[in-house]
């Protein structure tokens, strides 16, 4: 029997992506719904077409992680600009996630990212494949070497495995915490060594290979094929530390306390008799209900 496929969906992605996307829309008590219906009909659709045999929905526990106590303008943007009708819909996806039977991570202080990295690594022993639903690119450092843990984009429908990494950023799957480092990330608010974009930032580390080895003098560059060589020793001499927390910000956590799980605990086994139908009468989803489709066998 080969082995199974796994898949770790990063669950904040879609509902975001499904609250910018959807109009407007109430439950019968006047919630607002339409992430959570968004992100529902996401699954139900990856349900129908990719019929999972095992997976998990992870979750950030909250807006804000352990990483804000090391660095508070963290995520910041994210927090301000966090429509307030959103935060209350999360609840109801992880509602939804749970009466379609899917099983449901999440762990205090900690974000989904670092969820799905410490299932990866638990699930590595079993010979299990891995494939990471998200379109974020800090999750490309999960990605292996031997193809057992790829990123899927579910809706280009395309997936990034170790080469595609290569291809896409210019570095290897473990370098891209050095890379966001390297670079920032507006996303999360994470802020670059000046003078680096994605290709220096690429060449350094090709050169170099980690953050600590790339030269903060003019003559460790020589040799490399790169424009403004003086300017990145000097800047990197002036941000090494700034740096180094930055990549720590940017490297995943794959030890979180009390995520664990064997293949067992991730079978999809269908959703419980009358308990999504339930949600969308509570909900006033209508019809949607007669979307969930069946376990394959």
């Amino acid at each position: 029997m080969p082995a199974p496929l796994v898949h770790l969906i990063d669950s904040h992605i879609y509902i975001f992506r499904s609250y910018f996307s959807m109009p407007e829309m109430t439950a019968p008590d006047g919630m607002p719904t339409q992430a959570a219906y968004g992100f529902t009909n996401t699954l139900l659709r990856f349900l129908s077409e990719e019929r999972p045999t095992h997976l998990a929905c992870c979750f950030d526990f909250a807006m804000t992680s352990f990483r804000n106590d090391l660095f508070p303008d963290y995520k910041v943007s994210r927090g301000e600009e966090a429509p307030e009708d959103l935060e209350p819909q999360f609840d109801l996806c992880k509602r939804a996630a749970q009466a379609l039977g899917l099983p449901v991570f999440e762990a205090v202080d900690y974000e989904a990212d670092d969820v799905i990295a410490t299932l990866v690594d638990s699930l590595l022993g079993s010979g299990c494949r891995m494939q990471v639903l998200t379109t974020d690119k800090d999750l490309a450092q999960l990605v292996t070497e031997d193809g057992r843990v790829v990123l899927y984009d579910l809706a280009k429908e395309t997936r990034l495995d170790a080469e595609g990494v290569r291809e896409k950023f210019g570095v290897s799957p473990v370098q891209i915490p050095d890379y966001l480092a390297l670079l920032g990330d507006k996303v999360d608010d994470l802020p670059g060594v000046p003078g680096y974009g994605k290709k220096s930032a690429a060449i350094a580390l090709s050169a170099f290979d980690r953050l600590e080895a790339v030269p903060g003098e003019a003559e460790g560059w020589e040799g490399v094929e790169v424009r403004g060589a003086a300017r990145l020793a000097r800047e990197m001499a002036a941000h090494r530390e700034q740096a180094l927390r930055i990549r720590e910000l940017a490297t995943v956590v794959r030890e979180v306390p009390g995520i664990r799980s064997d293949l067992a605990d991730l079978r999809w086994e269908g959703a419980p008799a009358g308990a999504f139908d339930a949600l969308c009468a509570e909900l006033g989803w209508g019809r949607i209900a007669e979307r969930v489709p069946r376990p394959a066998s």
